[in-house]
């Protein structure tokens, strides 16, 4: 990888010169701060801390009390009127369960957010590199159209005097139409790397104007041992590891939601045809003969063990993606070594010899042609192993994290 993002870097510069001395640059470490600070997804999740922090609250209130006032007859003389105060207590520790379930939702939330950084975090690193190389395929399709007109004007001279068939300059004016093309999809795409780019950093449109490059050096590639021993930290499986103990503390609120609870009330009750009062004292409980939430335990339980399972899952799948991803990233780097030390370099050479001979009229135009495509068909190469490197990288962010701290 960091033979790339060198070759990267030397297009960014290239591209903010052109773009004159006063252009805003946007660089890595301000992306990542802006997304940080303005991506509204990240926001978003944010209030999740807080509403699980709502939720932890409420689970350790207690009921309300209930106050109610009966009549019975509606004659003044022979009524007679109730008031009552009653309250429910919970048993079999339901208080609790609920207090367990909603500290283990805290947990979650955090590691939620966590996962959602990271994966912020690779979404812009994979903006900001696709711009670098947006950047450099059009510093690159600048490079052909200006190979393909020098090959139009060597055609075009060899033809005035007499030395080559004007099917030669057709040919050279057809080269140099399609670079053209190819130039113009370059500059699309660059405008459409630029507003990704801003979008993930939380901004509709791009307040920059060209991506500097990342001066710091990028991670190195991590072994496959190094990464593994370290997965049981990354957010994905730690979450998945809570969400077993989130089902196994349902279960536990569920079963005790089979207790029922008590309910207990005192109140004063007056016979106003015999003028007299009395204290009322009452207690009152479901009796369990067919409901005894077994239905919800059941499920619960099933839950669990459905948690047991994704965690294992999640876990190979992790493993696999980190094993595939280091693979990718291990051979792009290696193609991006060849093309930076020979295959480029090999096809400018053949480019400009072809050209040179041409001029002296020791090759056709033909092969001017051949070693044009075969370089822009090399560059365009070099850029596909380029993004391949980055792809890998940001697939490990996104599950390990920042890799600098490794």
């Amino acid at each position: 990888m960091p033979i790339s993002v060198r070759n990267l870097l030397g297009a960014a510069l290239l591209w903010a010169a052109a773009s004159g001395a006063q252009a805003q640059l946007l660089t890595l470490d301000s992306a990542l701060q802006r997304a940080l600070a303005n991506n509204p997804d990240l926001a978003a999740a944010q209030w999740e801390i807080d509403i699980a922090q709502g939720g932890r609250q409420q689970a350790g209130l207690i009921p309300n009390p209930v106050a109610s006032w009966d009549a019975e007859d509606t004659r003044r003389d022979t009524r007679t009127t109730a008031i009552k105060l009653s309250q429910t207590f919970e048993l079999g520790g339901k208080r609790g369960a609920r207090i367990d379930v909603a500290e283990r939702t805290q947990e979650a939330a955090a590691l939620t957010l966590e996962q959602r950084r990271n994966g912020l975090r690779a979404e812009v690193i994979d903006s900001y590199y696709a711009a670098l190389r947006a950047q450099e395929r059009l510093d690159l399709a600048q490079r052909s159209q200006a190979l393909a007109e020098r090959g139009l004007a060597v055609a075009d001279g060899r033809v005035s005097a007499g030395k080559s068939s004007p099917v030669e300059a057709t040919r050279a004016q057809v080269q140099l139409s399609e670079i053209r093309l190819e130039l113009n999809r370059a500059q699309i795409g660059l405008t459409d790397a630029y507003r990704r780019l801003a979008a993930s950093t939380g901004s509709a449109t791009p307040d920059f104007q060209a991506v500097a490059p990342h001066r710091q050096s990028t991670p190195a590639l991590p072994s496959a041992a190094q990464l593994l021993e370290r997965l049981e930290q990354t957010a994905e499986l730690r979450l998945a590891e809570l969400q077993i103990l989130q089902s196994e503390a349902s279960v536990g609120l569920e079963k005790a939601q089979r207790i029922p609870d008590l309910d207990v009330s005192i109140g004063s009750q007056y016979d106003a045809s015999v003028r007299e009062r009395v204290n009322l004292v009452g207690v009152s409980m479901p009796i369990p003969l067919f409901n005894r939430n077994q239905g919800n335990v059941f499920a619960a339980s099933r839950r669990a063990d459905q948690a047991r399972d994704l965690r294992n899952a999640a876990e190979l799948r992790l493993r696999t993606e980190t094993r595939q991803a280091l693979d990718l990233w291990q051979t792009a780097n290696t193609e991006v070594l060849a093309f930076n030390q020979q295959i480029l370099p090999a096809a400018q050479n053949a480019v400009d010899s072809a050209t040179r001979g041409f001029e002296m009229g020791k090759f056709n135009f033909l092969d001017v042609l051949d070693a044009q495509r075969t370089l822009i068909a090399a560059r365009t190469q070099y850029l596909a192993a380029t993004a391949q490197a980055t792809d890998a990288w940001v697939r490990i962010e996104r599950i390990y994290g920042d890799l600098a701290r490794f």
